[in-house]
């Protein structure tokens, strides 16, 4: 029988790379099992810019960034490890804590975070 992964460390080695980042933005939702951020820049259709989340789901952590939707060239140095992560255009998907694709998506949420700065979503 195969061990079940610790979804919880996963989500708690997660969430910290959104924190950081936290006075810039909204917090949407921060219960447990899932963290959220919005901007306060409004969208045409009168709802806030999403940045990011981290949600537990029934067999993997989901990290969303939405910078990397909106500014795909982000994506252009990103490992292939960390791309084998990714479902969708903006989400990446873990089951178990791995230290160096975190760290490489913490520097993605950074540039993520500057790209948003620097088009004038959120202020510096």
């Amino acid at each position: 029988m195969a061990a079940t992964p610790d979804l919880q460390s996963v989500f708690a080695a997660l969430r910290p790379l959104l924190t950081p980042h936290v006075a810039s933005f909204t917090v949407v939702r921060d219960a447990p099992g899932t963290f959220s951020l919005c901007t306060k820049h409004l969208m045409p259709n009168k709802k806030p810019l999403f940045f990011g989340a981290v949600q537990i789901n029934k067999t993997y952590v989901s990290f969303h960034l939405m910078p990397v939707y909106v500014f795909p060239e982000l994506l252009a140095s990103v490992s292939l490890a960390l791309r084998k992560r990714m479902q969708g255009k903006s989400c990446f998907n873990f089951k178990r804590v791995d230290s160096v694709l975190f760290q490489e998506l913490d520097a993605l949420v950074t540039a993520g975070h500057a790209r948003y700065v620097q088009a004038g979503y959120v202020a510096a």
